[in-house]
């Protein structure tokens, strides 16, 4: 495998594992398996009929759990612990017959590489469902799972024919992640504040808006009345004690 190539197949492991591990082993380890490719001699466990037969299964299910709001979330979020690993892994047995630098350093280097590529993919993929979950309708669920199916399947193509076209796309979409993030956070915490005080979400409070303002122009607490021209009300120098009452509220003559 060329250098270029085993680079952009380390990348596209560890980002294809990230949004979807178990396509990602079906397409490396079969076309290895078919000799359309030849993976480097660490990554041939891929193509193991086990190995494919397990990752067919697991993908099969994963097919129909991530198209299921709020099950996709938690599917999610137990394959943190199994898609940053795994990209990890992926990305070191890629360039493990490489020699960029020390073997050891290398391995390391592709480590931590792969587990944050991994890392961050993940994360973009399971914040962006979590918003995507609080819309009552299921059909924006359904089409962000296939096209990010469809988005490991074309990325890993690229990486494999392709590879400077893959590297370009791969530098784009790190920079959709970074833009994105910021509002995936912003969405998910409007949500859950939105959970805790439903009526905040349907009547927003007005920053610096007093108790009782409104349209007739009381201000304070009960009781308190001002002029809607603003002004303070004019002193009681008759000496009456009559309380003064709200406009509207006398009675009919």
């Amino acid at each position: 495998m060329e250098p270029l190539t085993a680079l952009a197949v380390a990348l596209g492991s560890a980002w294809g594992s990230g949004l979807n591990l178990y396509a990602t082993v079906l397409v490396l380890g079969g076309l290895d398996a078919f000799g359309v490719i030849s993976l480097p001699d660490s990554m041939a466990v891929l193509s193991s009929t086990w190995v494919l037969a397990a990752a067919a299964l697991l993908y099969f299910i994963e097919f129909f759990a991530d198209k299921i709001p709020g099950l996709d979330s938690i599917w999610d979020l137990i394959h943190t612990f199994i898609r940053i690993p795994a990209g990890a892994l992926m990305a070191a047995g890629a360039v493990g017959g490489l020699d960029f630098m020390n073997d050891e350093l290398q391995t390391v280097a592709a480590l931590l590489g792969g587990g944050m590529i991994a890392a961050g993919t993940h994360a973009a993929k399971a914040g962006t469902r979590a918003v995507i979950n609080t819309s009552p309708e299921p059909f924006s669920n359904w089409g962000m799972s296939l096209f990010e199916d469809v988005l490991v399947f074309g990325g890993l193509a690229l990486a494999l024919f392709n590879p400077m076209a893959f590297l370009i796309g791969l530098g784009l979409f790190a920079l959709l992640v970074i833009w994105l993030v910021p509002k995936i956070w912003r969405g998910i915490r409007r949500f859950f504040g939105g959970y805790k005080d439903p009526d905040s979400l349907r009547h927003p409070r007005q920053e610096g808006a007093a108790w009782g303002m409104g349209s007739a122009g009381f201000s304070g607490g009960p009781g308190d009345w001002a002029p809607p021209g603003g002004g303070a009300a004019a002193p009681n120098t008759s000496g009456s004690t009559e309380i003064a009452k709200r406009p509207g509220t006398d009675p009919a003559p």
